[in-house]
């Protein structure tokens, strides 16, 4: 009986054992899986605070993996090029820090002889139980630096695509748990969301600044081509009012050419006349006077024809000829026809003009309108340059603005120069371009620069070329061939 009961107790004693035990299993994995609950939310709760930046959540990740999986160091790398990059770092161990420090930022490249290339490379988890028993391992020096024995690796995969790994090492050969496993895995889905969260954030920012800057530039090109057309309808009432004027003009040249001859008619006719002296003397001073003014008006007259005649070459659409033109004439033409323009906008306009004509520039072949359009657009924009710096000017600065021709055998130069506000060293690479203008909105198209090219190179074969010092002076030079292309 006492046998029994005996037996009966040990039962009983094995039992509770037993039960104790599987109790203290059951309260290590609930310990383990609410360590795991929290390394997890704390992980989720520094992505949604990260601000779509990556840094923060790979250290975290790295030291929830650390303490989680008993490792004494734990790295993710991240795929640059051909490559796999250190970009993050979470060590225990001193001597490893130390040996990191060595190394400097490390770079892996996919294969079989390192964990991290072993795991891009076949893109699945990678364990090693025991790296000394590894044959292919290929980092003796590194291994026996830093005294690692396990190894783990888990890729971070895309689409099946690897872009990062997560490492982590112990000292002793002790082999990572299936549970261990499992949690650098859910590790390694959240690292790569957070990667695509900001792979995908910085393409929606880089995507907005681009169609925030194409917005701007359709706005900005469309306010230049409605000044465009503004001032093609200013051309064409230029156009319009020159004609109007012309004929008026005409009857006064010719009537004042007429007049002048009659007065010297009339000068013949008193000749025979029986006057006395002293109102023969005051006829003849009247018929002088009278002569003189007519002969101003003639020549002030035939002045209004030549600028007519200029705005009507100005405003035309058509290219007209290609004809043999004296080039000095044509400079020359311009810079009037640009000055009394100036002055007829602008009444307090003025500007020291300089000529400095070589009288073997002769004669070249061209399409005159178009090479006067060039001239009068590089002109007007340099009576703009120095108005705009002698507004600013503290000192006794002249605007000066100077035009030269050059004969360089089959080639005419012609250089306009002004002394005014220069372009900067920034804008100088793109003032041809069409549209692009250094001038405030509303004051330019962006146009005339661009057709002036267009016109100079691509219609006359020639080239124009621009020398400038922001502040100081913008000076063009044109090389038009003598024999230019019809």
């Amino acid at each position: 009986m006492s046998s029994t009961h005996d037996d009966r107790l040990r039962t009983l004693s094995g039992e509770v054992a037993r039960l104790e035990a599987a109790l203290v299993e059951r309260t290590s994995q609930r310990d383990a899986l609410t360590e795991q609950q929290n390394a997890l939310t704390g992980l989720l709760k520094v992505m949604s605070q990260a601000d779509f930046t990556l840094q923060p959540v790979l250290d975290t990740l790295v030291q929830f993996a650390t303490q989680l999986c008993g490792a004494e160091n734990a790295f993710v790398f991240l795929r640059e090029g051909a490559v796999y990059w250190l970009a993050a770092i979470h060590a225990f161990e001193s001597e490893f820090v130390v040996y990191q420090a060595k190394m400097g930022r490390l770079a892996i490249p996919p294969g079989r002889g390192t964990l991290v290339g072993r795991a891009a490379l076949e893109a699945r988890m990678v364990h090693i139980p025991d790296v000394l028993q590894d044959p292919e391992y290929e980092w003796p020096s590194s291994q026996k630096e830093a005294g690692y024995r396990s190894m783990l690796g888990i890729p971070l995969l895309r689409n099946n695509d690897p872009i990062g790994v997560i490492a982590l090492t112990r000292r002793s050969a002790q082999p990572f748990t299936p549970a261990q496993i499992a949690v650098v895995t859910v590790f390694a889905d959240q690292a790569v969301i957070a990667y695509e969260n900001v792979r995908l954030f910085s393409e929606v920012q880089s995507r907005t600044k681009e169609l925030a800057a194409s917005l701007d530039e359709l706005r900005s090109t469309q306010d230049r081509l409605v000044q465009t057309e503004k001032l093609a309808s200013l051309g064409q009432l230029t156009a319009g009012i020159a004609h109007e004027i012309k004929n008026p003009l005409n009857f006064v040249n010719n009537f004042s050419a007429l007049s002048a001859e009659l007065v010297g008619e009339m000068g013949d006719v008193l000749a025979e006349a029986t006057l006395d002296k002293k109102t023969r003397d005051e006829l003849d001073e009247l018929a002088q006077m009278l002569k003189s003014n007519l002969e101003k008006v003639v020549q002030h007259g035939k002045r209004a024809d030549s600028i007519v005649k200029n705005m009507l070459l100005h405003s035309r659409e058509s290219s007209g000829e290609h004809r043999p033109v004296d080039i000095n004439a044509i400079v020359d033409e311009s810079l009037n026809l640009a000055y009394h323009g100036a002055r007829a906008e602008k009444s307090g306009f003025n500007v020291t003009m300089q000529r400095d004509f070589d009288p073997a520039a002769g004669m070249i072949a061209v399409y005159p309108q178009e090479i006067t359009r060039v001239l009068l657009n590089l002109i007007s924009n340099g009576f703009y340059a120095t108005t705009k710096r002698a507004m600013e000017a503290v000192d006794d600065f002249k605007p000066t603005l100077s035009a030269m021709t050059k004969n360089l055998g089959d080639t005419v130069e012609i250089r306009i120069r002004d002394n005014g506000t220069g372009i900067p060293a920034e804008a100088k690479a793109k003032i041809f371009t069409p549209f692009f203008t250094t001038k405030p909105a509303g004051e330019g198209t962006g146009l005339g620069l661009s057709m002036s090219h267009d016109i100079i190179v691509k219609q006359h074969g020639g080239t124009i070329e621009v020398e400038t010092e922001s502040g100081h002076f913008t000076e063009f030079k044109i090389v038009l061939p003598r024999a230019s292309r019809s």
